[in-house]
Parts: C-alpha cells; sequence; structure tokens
C-alpha cells in the first residue's frame, strides 16, 4: 500500500512511536497531521501511540491542523454508552483533553457507522457478510443510525484541512438517505435477495 502512494507522487517520512525525536522530526515536514491508527486496537496501545503523537506535535510547533484517529460516534456524546465501547469513548476524550490543553489546531470527525462493517452484515457480529438465514435484531430493530462509505470519509476528512469552518469544530457526517434502521437495511436486502430471513432479538450471546 505504501508502496502505492509512493508512486501515485506521495513523499514517505519514516518516523517510530518508539523513537520520540523521529516523531517530531517527521511532524515538522508537514503543515497537517492524519492520525488513522485502527480504532480495533484503541484500548490497547493505541491511546498511548496518540499521546506520543500529541507530544510531538506540540514539541513541533508549526502543525496547521490535527485530525486524531476517531471518524466514529462522536466520544463527546457517548457517555451512556455500554463497555466494552465505554472504554473507547473515554479514552478517545483522554486525547482530545491532550490536544486541546496544548492548543494543537483541531479538527474531529465524526462519520458514525462504517458501511464496510455495518451494512453487508447487516449489523451481525463476527461476520462481514449478510446472514443466510435468522438475522438478530437490536431492540426493535427501528432505531436509526448514519452509515458512511469509507472512500466518503476519506474524501470530506480531507475537504476539511483547507476549510476554516472546521477548525476546532467537529465535523459531522450523516446525509439524510445514508440514515437507516437495522429494520431498513434488513428489508433492502431481502428484496434483492429475494430471501425472507428469521428475525430474533439480540441477547448478547448470538455472535
Amino acid at each position: 500500500m505504501l508502496l502505492s502512494f509512493k508512486k501515485q507522487g506521495a513523499h514517505l517520512v519514516k518516523a517510530s512511536f518508539s523513537d520520540h525525536r523521529s516523531l517530531v522530526e517527521a511532524v515538522k515536514k508537514v503543515d497537517v497531521v492524519i492520525c488513522t491508527i485502527s480504532g480495533v486496537h484503541f484500548r490497547s496501545h493505541n491511546l498511548l501511540m496518540q499521546l506520543k503523537l500529541v507530544e510531538a506535535i506540540k514539541e513541533a510547533g508549526n502543525v496547521k491542523r490535527f485530525l486524531p484517529s476517531e471518524f466514529g460516534m462522536d466520544p463527546s456524546k457517548m457517555g451512556h454508552a455500554l463497555e466494552p465501547g465505554r472504554e473507547s469513548f473515554d479514552q478517545k476524550m483522554v486525547v482530545r483533553k491532550a490536544i486541546e490543553e496544548a492548543n494543537i489546531p483541531y479538527t474531529y470527525v465524526s462519520a458514525n457507522c462504517f458501511a464496510g462493517y455495518f451494512v453487508g452484515n447487516l449489523s451481525q457480529l463476527g461476520t462481514l457478510t449478510p446472514p443466510t438465514d435468522t438475522v438478530y435484531l437490536y431492540g426493535d430493530g427501528n432505531v436509526k443510525a448514519v452509515f458512511m462509505d469509507e472512500d466518503d470519509v476519506a474524501t470530506y476528512t480531507i475537504k476539511t484541512i483547507d476549510d476554516p469552518r472546521t477548525l476546532n469544530k467537529t465535523l459531522y457526517l450523516r446525509p439524510p438517505e445514508n440514515i437507516l434502521s437495522q429494520r431498513q437495511l434488513v428489508e433492502m436486502w431481502e428484496k434483492l435477495s429475494g430471501a425472507t430471513l428469521e428475525k430474533k432479538a439480540f441477547l448478547g450471546n448470538n455472535s
């Protein structure tokens, strides 16, 4: 992937999270830092890595915009979340606090739910493909969420860095036609596939 970026004209800069000086030197060569560390590992070393990046940006002193690795639900509005999600949201707020205390210019991108993880599988845990016979619904299946294509998230993220309206703000990506309930997703799949799925309530141990 890195080589493909290089072939398209990207200039690759090497740095290591285990080497603070290399991070500072890398940051000094850019105007904008977009962190895309995987949220899957957020509860392990991800928090520490992002905090190290914040320290490097603070020391470098030249960054005009920092976009931390968020891109999901807005953690400042997720105080009601249950574990294990709650821990991830709390840690993202730790990163935000560090950014703001360091007076680093920022933009937070809230893209809600990545379609690649939640649409093709009809929001079933443990798989990325749609079920063939039974689908588990959360609650009554009528609560709506925002589903975003990952390429669109990337496009709008890039657009924010030169937009003064997004400076020190949270950008919410939520196209009206992308706001759907789980039942609506299931109905769309049933119409496309010609199959009818048995619907059961998700009880927390069906994955």
